[in-house]
C-alpha cells in the first residue's frame, strides 16, 4: 500500500471510530464535551504507549529481550519512577497504563472513579519536575465521574467504557506511528460533526490545516532550520506544530513558544506537542492575554511567527493609558481601536519579530481598508517598510467564519521597498461544504511570495510609496491586483452584421408572405 493510499486508510479508520463512539453515546454527551472526551484519551492512550515503549525499549537494550513494562507489578515499576520522569517528565504504573485499562472497561465498576484517580496520578507524577507546569490542570476538561456522562453511575461507566474501547480499537498498530497527524485529523473531523457549533464553544478557532501549512512555509522560505517558533494566539497549537512536520523537531533549536487566553484550547495545545513527539523541555505554552500580558517577554524575538488570532475581539485599547507606552505598540503612536485588537496583534509580532525573521499573521479583511486608526497602523507599517506581502484567501475556507481571509506578511530584511499583492481567492476545491486549499495552491500562493513574481490577474508588486496619499494606505488586494474579466467577449461589428442579415431575412420573408396572401386573393 502507498504511503498516501496508507493515510487515506488510516484517516477514514479515525474518522469511522469517532462516528462510532458519538453514536454510542449520543444524547448523553454535548458535542463539545464529546470533542474533549475524544482528544483526552488519545492522549492518554499516547502517553501510555509511550512511555511502554520507551522503557521496553531500554530493557531490551540492556540484554532483556521479552520484557514488558505493561506485564510488570506497580511495586516492580515503582523503582523506574524517579528516572523515567527525569526524561519524560511523567511517570504512569502499569495498572494505569491506557492498554491495561482498556482490556475490558466495561467489567470495572469502578471505572470513572478509576480514570479520574490515573489522571490525577498522571499529573501529580510531574510535581516538582522541570515538566510540571506542562501537565499541570491537563485533565480539567474532561470530568470522567460528571452527570455529562449519564444520570446514573451505571449509565456513566458504560459511556464511558464505550468512549475508551473506541479510541482502544483505532487500528494503527502503535499511535505513535500513525501516518496522520492523529490530533489534527480528528480535531478537524470533531469540527465538521459539529459545525454549527464550530468556532464558537468557548471561544475556539481552529485554522485548517491546509491553511497551517502555507503559513509555516511562508515563514520557513528556504531555511533548513529557525532558531524558535511563535504563536501569541495558539488555540490548540496547529500552526506551530508545522514547523515540526517541514522542518522535523529537530529543526526547530530552542523550540515551540505560545500563549492561549482559553483554557479548554489551551490545554489542547499542550496535549497536540506530546502527541506529536515534542518533549516537555521544547515548548513552553503560557495562558493568559496576550496582549496585556505577554508571557514571553524573556524568550522574544522569535525568528518565525505564525497566527490566525481571534477577528475583531474586543481588548482594552487605550482604556490602559499605559499601553501606548508599551514598545509593543508605541511606535504607530495610536492604540487598535477598543472594538477591533486586529492590528494590535500585529503590533505585538511585529515588536517580537528578530531581525532576519518573517511573520505570516491571518487577517480580517477589515483591517486593510478601514480608516481612523487602523489606517495610522497601516501608516506606520507600510513607511517603515515592514509589510513584505497580502494574500488575498478564497473564501469559506475557516469553520464558522464564511468570509474571504487574507493573509500578512511582515519582515524587517526586506530588500526592496514594495509590497507583494497576491489574488488566491480562487485557488480553492470545494470540499464536503467548505472550501480546501489543495497541494497545488499552496505551492503556487508558496512560490509566488519566495521569488516576489508577478503574475498577470495573480500577483502584482507595488512600491509603498503609492500607497498612501490618496490611496490611504489602502492593503486590499483587489485595489492592486487586477481581476481577468471573464466575460464572454461580444465582437460589436460582428453583432450588427448578424442583426443586419436577421432583419434583412425577416424582409425578405414579409414579402414571400404578402406575394402568397395576392395570390390566394387573386
Amino acid at each position: 500500500m502507498s504511503i498516501t493510499s496508507n493515510r487515506e486508510a488510516q484517516r477514514a479508520e479515525l474518522h469511522k471510530a469517532i462516528w462510532g463512539i458519538a453514536d454510542e453515546v449520543r444524547g448523553a454527551v454535548d458535542g463539545w464535551d464529546f470533542k474533549a472526551y475524544i482528544l483526552c484519551f488519545l492522549f492518554y492512550r499516547f502517553i501510555s504507549e509511550d512511555l511502554a515503549e520507551y522503557i521496553d525499549a531500554g530493557e531490551r537494550e540492556a540484554g532483556n529481550p521479552g520484557f514488558s513494562y505493561a506485564s510488570l507489578s506497580d511495586e516492580e515499576a515503582e523503582g523506574a519512577r524517579e528516572g523515567v520522569t527525569e526524561e519524560k517528565g511523567y511517570f504512569i504504573l502499569p495498572s494505569q497504563l491506557f492498554q491495561n485499562v482498556a482490556k475490558a472497561p466495561e467489567q470495572d465498576s469502578e471505572l470513572n472513579i478509576h480514570v479520574s484517580e490515573i489522571f490525577k496520578s498522571i499529573e501529580g507524577s510531574s510535581v516538582g519536575m522541570p515538566s510540571e507546569k506542562d501537565f499541570k490542570g491537563l485533565f480539567d476538561d474532561v470530568d470522567v465521574t460528571s452527570n455529562k456522562l449519564g444520570a446514573t453511575l451505571k449509565e456513566r461507566i458504560e459511556r464511558l467504557a464505550k468512549i475508551i474501547s473506541g479510541i482502544r480499537d483505532l487500528d494503527f498498530g502503535n499511535v505513535r506511528d500513525a501516518s496522520i497527524d492523529l490530533f489534527g485529523d480528528a480535531y478537524e473531523y470533531l469540527m465538521n460533526m459539529y459545525a454549527s457549533g464550530a468556532g464558537k464553544s468557548g471561544g475556539e478557532f481552529f485554522t485548517p490545516q491546509e491553511v497551517s501549512e502555507l503559513l509555516a512555509r511562508i515563514v520557513v522560505g528556504d531555511k533548513t532550520s529557525v532558531n524558535k517558533v511563535y504563536d501569541p494566539a495558539c488555540g490548540s497549537g496547529s500552526l506551530l506544530l508545522k514547523f515540526a512536520k517541514i522542518l522535523g523537531t529537530d529543526g526547530v533549536h530552542q523550540g515551540f513558544f505560545g500563549q492561549e487566553i482559553n483554557p479548554t484550547t489551551y490545554n489542547l495545545c499542550r496535549i497536540n506537542m506530546f502527541l506529536h513527539h515534542v518533549n516537555f523541555d521544547k515548548f513552553n505554552i503560557a495562558r493568559g492575554d496576550t496582549l496585556t500580558n505577554p508571557m514571553h517577554w524573556d524568550d522574544e524575538p522569535f525568528d518565525a511567527i505564525v497566527s490566525n488570532p481571534p477577528y475583531s475581539t474586543k481588548w482594552v485599547g487605550d482604556g490602559d493609558p499605559t499601553l501606548i507606552n508599551d514598545p509593543r505598540f508605541s511606535p504607530a503612536g495610536v492604540l487598535a481601536p477598543k472594538s477591533r485588537a486586529d492590528l494590535a496583534f500585529t503590533m505585538h509580532m511585529l515588536s517580537w519579530l528578530s531581525g532576519t525573521g518573517r511573520a505570516a499573521i491571518v487577517e480580517f479583511p477589515g483591517v486593510l481598508y478601514r480608516g481612523g486608526a487602523e489606517q495610522k497602523i497601516r501608516k506606520y507599517l507600510i513607511d517603515s517598510n515592514y509589510v513584505e506581502a497580502v494574500i488575498q484567501l478564497p473564501a469559506n475556507l475557516f469553520f464558522g467564519v464564511t468570509i474571504a481571509t487574507c493573509i500578512i506578511v511582515l519582515s524587517k530584511s526586506k530588500t526592496d521597498d514594495k509590497v507583494l499583492f497576491i489574488d488566491a481567492s480562487s485557488m480553492f476545491e470545494h470540499v464536503g461544504n467548505k472550501n480546501k486549499l489543495m497541494p497545488e495552491h499552496i505551492e503556487k500562493i508558496n512560490g509566488i511570495v519566495q521569488t516576489r513574481a508577478e503574475e498577470q490577474y495573480v500577483s502584482h508588486l507595488v512600491g509603498i510609496d503609492k500607497l498612501g496619499g490618496e490611496n490611504k494606505y489602502n492593503l486590499s488586494v483587489s485595489t492592486w491586483v487586477e481581476k481577468e474579466d471573464t466575460r464572454e467577449k461580444i465582437d460589436i461589428h460582428e453583432l450588427n452584421e448578424r442583426i443586419a442579415g436577421i432583419v434583412a431575412r425577416e424582409r425578405e420573408l414579409r414579402d414571400q408572405i404578402d406575394a402568397i396572401v395576392a395570390d390566394l386573393e387573386a
